[in-house]
Formats: C-alpha cells, structure tokens, sequence
C-alpha cells in the first residue's frame, strides 16, 4: 500500500502540515477580517455621520440641498436619522426594506444613544431597534452648540455578506493552496524516493547474491552520494564473498582429503562441520551403541559430551583413546574460542589400528626372534659347556656333541638369514632372475628332493601337470624355495598313508600352482594369519616328530610370488586337508 512506502509517508507528512498551517491561517484570517469589515463599518458610518452634523449645523435639515446631499453621501443601505429637536426626527431613505425605522424615544431611552442628544460625546454600538429582528451597527454624533444630534445606522447583514464573500475567497485560495501543495508533495516525494526505491530493489538482488548490481546515480546530492556508497559496497562485498568461497572451498578440500577425522561442534554439542572419516566414525559409534541417528546435524553422543565439557571447564585441550568395532581411535578435542569466550571444540580422529598393530608385530618380533634364538643358543652354551668341563671323555661323544653344536649353528644361520631375505623382500630390493624355465623337469627334479622323506613317513607324493604347459618365466631359485616351502610343510603336517598332491593347471593367462595334503588341516581362525612372520598354528611351536620351524617360511613364499607379480592363497578344512596356491602370470614382463 502506498501508505506504507516512503513515498506516501512523506506526501502524507508534507500534506499534513501544509493543511494544518492553512487551516490555522484560515481561522485567523477569518476572524481578522471579520473584525475588520464591523470595524470599516463603524468607521464608514461615524464619518458619514460626521459629514451630516457638519451639513446640518451650515446649512440647516430644512435645506433641500442638505436632504439630497445626505442621500448622495450615505451607503444606500444604511438609514440617517437626525434629530433637530427634542419632538422632531428627520429619517433618510434606504435601499433595505427591512431596515426599521428609529423613534425618538427609543433614541432617549437608550442610555448611550441619549448621551449623544445631550451634546457630550459619539456613541458607537451594536443593538436591535424595535420591529427589527437582525442586529444594527448605529452611530451618532451631537452637532456642536445645540440639542441636536445625527445618527447613521444600517443592518449587519450587508456587513456579513461581505465577510461571507470574504470567507469565500479565503476558502477558494485555500483549496488552491491545498490542491498545489498535494501535487507538489507527491512530486517531491517521488524525486526524492525514486533514488531510495533503486537502492531498495538493488538490496534486494544483492540479498539473492547478484552482486554485480548497480544503483543508478540520478542526482549530485546526498542521495547521490548514497547511490555511490552503495555500488562501492556491492563491489566490496563480491569480492569479500569471493574471497570466503574460495577459503571455503579450500577449506572444504582440506577437510575432505584428511586422514584425520574432524568435528567441530558448539558448547552445547550440536555438530557443524565434519569430513568423511569422522563420518565413518560417528557411523560406528552409532552401531555400536545400537543409537539409530543420523549423523549430519546431530548431538554428540553422550560419552563424547564428557570429553566436551572437560574441555570447556578445564579450557584445555583433552585426548581420548576410544575401541570402536576392532579399531583403535584417538581423540585430540581442543577448544575453540571467540576472542575469550569457548564458543565450542574442535575434535581431530585419526585411526590408530594400524599403528597399534605395528608395536603389536613389533613387539611380537621381537618376542619370537628371543624365542627362536634362546633355544639354540642354550643348547650352544650348554653343549660347549659340556666339551670344555670335559663332560664328554670318549671322541664318540665329543664328536656327537660337536655335531649338536654345529645342527644349532646352522639353524641359527637359517633364521637369521630367512629374516634378512624378508626384510629385503618387504623393502623391495628383492631382484629376480628371470629366465625361460622348462616346468616338467624343473617340478620332477623339486618332487624328487622329497622321495626319500616321503617314503620314510609312508606318504604318497604326486605330482600332475596339464600337457598343454610347456615353458614359464620365472626366477627358478626363488619359485623353488617356494614350492620346497609348500611341499616341506604339506608332507609334515600329513599323518602316515596320507597323500601330498602337486598339481600344476593353465588358467589362460596364469599358471596355477596348488600343494594339497591329507593333514590335520589348520583351524578356520587361523587361517587368514597363516602369512604372517613367526605366526603358527601350532601353538606349541613343534611340527610332527619334534622338528620346529622358524614360522617364517610362508611369510618369504607370499613376498616371492608377490615379486613375480602373482597371488597366494590356503584353503583348509579340520581333520581333511591344506591346498596352498599360488599362480603366476605367463607374461611377467606385463603383469
């Protein structure tokens, strides 16, 4: 509505006070006047008055010349009375019918009038007359050195029919006055508003983000001036947006290419920014406390609100270690302040599984290597302690524990050589020597290294290879230790009259390489570790007949056939069997 714009306030305003300083001028130009013309009155009728005594007091009442000069001075519509004795009253003609005709007794009972026919002093008044109803305007005035006296009197009707002619006038200029100032406001208005109305639309689109907006400069004065603040400020403020979407979007990268997990979240716990892995977090957590929420703009869990308000008493930062799902988290919550005041907490995640698992290994390496090295070098000490206490007379029992010594020696010399292939297999500084290989006789003469310890366990070794293979490229030595490895393992876990199957198939483009046994098999939970370094089924750490192993057999068969760009893998049932298999490309060069 257009009351309710500026445009119409300040029309309104301007109307308002130009019609209240009219109506005011009105009142007292009205009231004025009106004064005015019964003064004038007055003023005409006592001087016309004054004219008559002097005629009368010359020229005498009886004198035609003064009769027709009174009706020649008088105002037609007035009336002149003049009295030349105490019985005798002449009265003049008058244009108003209406106007009555005074008496000399009324004259001498009046006792203002009556000062006048006693030759004191003019009298004028407002009174009625009788037979008359309206007010007359009556002055008189004594003619000097005599009784007698000449009285002007006339209706004041014609005095207001000039003060209505009058009030007419006034009210015409005022409705002019009105009618120019209401198109003057509304003209003023709308010069001045139309800038203001721009800048509002211009607000408006920079509200919807066009920021290109531009305020037309109409004028050269404070609203001018205001348009070019306004465009400066549009310029201002795009290039400050800009500049905040671009901290954003750069923000936002960070946050989303962190390992780290990120939250941040007000004093009361309400999430605001996250990135993917302290989504992933939150996810679990959820799940794991069987919480059905979303995680976008939700609270903090319970157990993370403590942490939160820890560090709002404290105002220091405070860390966590939180087990979610098998994985070890750690939380870094810091506060966030607004200038002194903590406006809330930042909270950095990072996924500390892998790390733990590492001092794990670590601490588990360290702990089989003391245990593999503590046997053999007991039975170094304790052996050599027996030749040099001359424990062993005879050369027989030297000799024999001479030989122990150096069985022990040996073993050490594998272990440690076996950790020093491993470590450089998992540093990558393992080099193949690649050569064409014939895989018939290259599997026979590997088979055959096995007859001797076959036969004394009373296990059946096979061998079966597809006709179709012929040559492979392969390093001969490694993928050798490998299948000694697999065949060593499958003959020693196998119970007597049981049977080891090596079985070589083309599978297009790889040959697969698969060691089956009849054994005791491997439990299902151990299964995915068997490739570990120093990890055993076995958890007494003894294979069949006494014998030990390093455990690290299948830990440098797994780098082997990774190297030569293949893959490993064990099937196992309890109390069925093992099948190890591994395959690997035909073309090395462009696997």
């Amino acid at each position: 509505m257009i009351w309710r714009s500026l445009v119409g306030k300040l029309w309104l305003t301007i109307l308002l006070l130009v019609s209240f300083v009219l109506f005011v001028l009105t009142i007292l130009l009205l009231e004025f006047l009106g004064n005015f013309h019964v003064s004038q009155a007055e003023k005409d009728l006592m001087e016309t008055a004054t004219k008559v005594s002097d005629m009368v007091e010359q020229l005498g009442v009886e004198n035609d010349l003064t009769i027709d000069t009174v009706n020649r001075i008088k105002d037609p519509s007035s009336r002149i009375a003049i009295v030349y004795n105490n019985q005798d009253i002449w009265l003049s003609d008058t244009n108003d019918n209406n106007l009555s005709k005074v008496t000399l007794d009324w004259l001498k009972k009046d006792k203002d009038l009556s000062l006048v026919l006693s030759d004191r002093a003019e009298k004028k008044k407002l009174t009625k007359i009788p037979n008359f109803d309206d007010e007359v305007m009556i002055v008189g005035t004594p003619i000097l050195g005599s009784k007698r006296a000449v009285f002007a009197y006339q209706s004041l009707n014609a005095v207001e029919e000039t003060s209505k002619q009058t009030t007419q006038i006034i009210f015409l200029g005022a409705g002019i006055a009105f009618i120019l100032t209401t198109v003057f406001a509304f003209f003023l208005s709308t010069r001045i508003t139309s800038p203001l109305i721009k800048m509002r639309e211009g607000a408006f689109e920079l509200a919807r983000g066009e920021f290109n907006t531009k305020v037309p400069i109409l004028t050269h004065d404070e609203i001018g001036e205001l348009a070019m603040a306004f465009n400066r400020m549009g310029r201002q403020l795009k290039f400050h947006i800009n500049a905040l979407r671009q901290e954003k979007e750069q923000l936002s990268g960070i946050l989303s290419s962190m390992a780290d997990g990120v939250i941040t979240v007000n004093r009361k716990g309400d999430i605001s920014i996250t990135n993917p892995p302290a989504q992933h977090f939150l996810m679990d957590f959820f799940y794991e406390k069987d919480v059905q929420q979303d995680i976008n703009g939700v609270v903090l869990p319970k157990e993370l609100i403590s942490i939160l308000e820890e560090v709002i008493s404290t105002e220091k930062e405070v860390m966590r270690e939180i087990n979610l799902q098998g994985r070890s988290w750690v939380m870094i919550m810091t506060p966030l302040y607004d200038q002194t005041y903590i406006r809330g907490a930042v909270a950095v995640i990072r996924d500390m599984t892998e790390e733990r698992r590492l001092d794990t290994l670590r601490e588990d390496f360290i702990a089989n290597v003391s245990h593999e090295l503590r046997t053999p070098i007991s039975m170094l000490q304790g052996y050599s302690e027996a030749i040099v206490d001359d424990v062993a007379v005879t050369r027989e029992e030297k000799n024999e524990l001479a030989s122990i010594i150096y069985e022990e020696s040996l073993r050490m010399g594998r272990l440690v050589n076996q950790l020093l292939d491993l470590a450089q297999m998992e540093a990558g500084h393992l080099q193949l020597q690649l050569e064409s290989v014939k895989l018939m006789p290259f599997l026979e003469r590997i088979v055959k290294k096995f007859k001797g310890l076959t036969t004394e366990h009373s296990i059946a070794l096979q061998l079966t290879v597809d006709k179709d293979i012929d040559e492979l490229s392969l390093d001969p030595d490694r993928i050798e230790q490998v299948l000694t490895n697999l065949i060593d393992n499958a003959i020693r876990h196998t119970n007597q009259h049981g049977t080891v199957e090596v079985v070589v198939s083309d599978e297009g483009d790889s040959i697969r390489f698969s060691i089956m046994d009849t054994g005791s098999g491997i439990p299902q939970e151990d299964l995915p570790f068997v490739f570990e370094r120093f990890y055993k089924a076995d958890k007494s750490r003894k294979r069949k007949n006494g014998n030990t192993g390093t455990g690290l057999g299948l830990a440098i068969a797994k780098n082997i056939v990774e190297s030569h760009n293949g893959t490993i893998s064990a099937q196992s049932k309890k109390q069925e069997g093992t099948t190890f298999s591994f395959q690997l490309p035909k073309n090395h060069e462009n696997a």
